[in-house]
């Protein structure tokens, strides 16, 4: 639905998406990281729009004109950076976040994204643990910072960011990453359900974006590696039924509805938001 039923211009205008739900996060402390661009952009926009304080976390200074962009809109938002392929970096996030809330009621992990596009031969053993650096650990440190304040408060909610390239070509250690997000989802569900926390995930496929101001890492450069980036584009197409890319949109809001109160009895699940993909 469309906010109070106003012209989708009026939304657009206050920067709000198309379609949402008013106030459905309200009342609610969500905190997202890797929300300075992409899914986790779209992501805050939309619990912005829906009602919910905000705590935005992201390693890039960017972090802290979206928040300001949010708050001119009417939004409750803290900006936060940090580094969070790191435990001190996501405990201090989560202490932000208490400190100025005093509680979190929903984590939604976005941070992640392949660094580099090659056959797995092709891979430096540094470029393996950079991979896995970026796209595991900060779901793993986050979970651990924020469960903790979960657990003292009986409940809570937690959607992490996996992805459908766990099967896909040129890029094993980001599938390995994201192989251990939907395991963290799956097991620390089974922990977090005597607390009253639900833990759940989205697997996302292609998704069009805005070109990244920050980039997650080097651009192809010759041939071969132009090549290799374009299997990947390929594959990604070929396996969904629709033929496309999805939108940040069409990420956004499975995410959105997953940490909402309108799937509490879903917990350990991850939803495939990929045209049909599985992964």
């Amino acid at each position: 639905m469309s906010a109070d039923n106003a012209p989708a211009n009026e939304t657009a205008a206050a920067g709000y998406p198309e379609s949402f739900h008013p106030g459905r996060f309200a009342g609610q402390v969500v905190m997202v990281t890797g929300a300075a661009q992409g899914i986790g952009w779209s992501v805050a926009r939309r619990i912005a729009a829906e009602g919910g304080e905000l705590v935005l976390v992201d390693r890039a200074g960017l972090i802290h004109d979206v928040a300001e962009g949010l708050r001119a809109h009417g939004a409750n938002a803290l900006s936060v950076t940090a580094d969070l392929e790191t435990y001190a970096g996501a405990l201090a996030a989560v202490t932000a976040a208490m400190d100025e809330f005093g509680r979190i009621d929903v984590l939604i992990n976005n941070v992640g994204g392949t660094i580099w596009a090659k056959p797995y031969e092709h891979y430096a053993p540094e470029e393996i643990s950079k991979e896995i650096q970026r796209s595991l650990f900060p779901t793993l440190w986050m979970c651990r910072a924020a469960f903790e304040e979960m657990v003292k408060a009986g409940s809570g909610t937690i959607v992490n960011v996996s992805s459908v390239a766990t099967r896909g070509v040129n890029r094993v250690p980001y599938a390995a990453a994201k192989g251990g997000v939907k395991a963290i989802t799956s097991a620390l569900a089974m922990e977090g359900a005597a607390h009253g926390i639900r833990v759940v995930a989205t697997a996302p496929g292609g998704t069009e974006a805005p070109e990244r101001v920050v980039k997650r890492g080097p651009a192809p450069t010759g041939e071969q590696e132009k090549a290799w980036y374009q299997a990947i584009v390929e594959q990604t197409v070929d396996s969904t039924l629709f033929k496309r890319y999805g939108t940040l949109d069409e990420q956004s809001a499975p995410i959105v509805f997953l940490a909402s109160a309108e799937a509490s009895y879903i917990t350990g699940a991850t939803l495939a938001v990929a045209g049909g993909d599985l992964g």
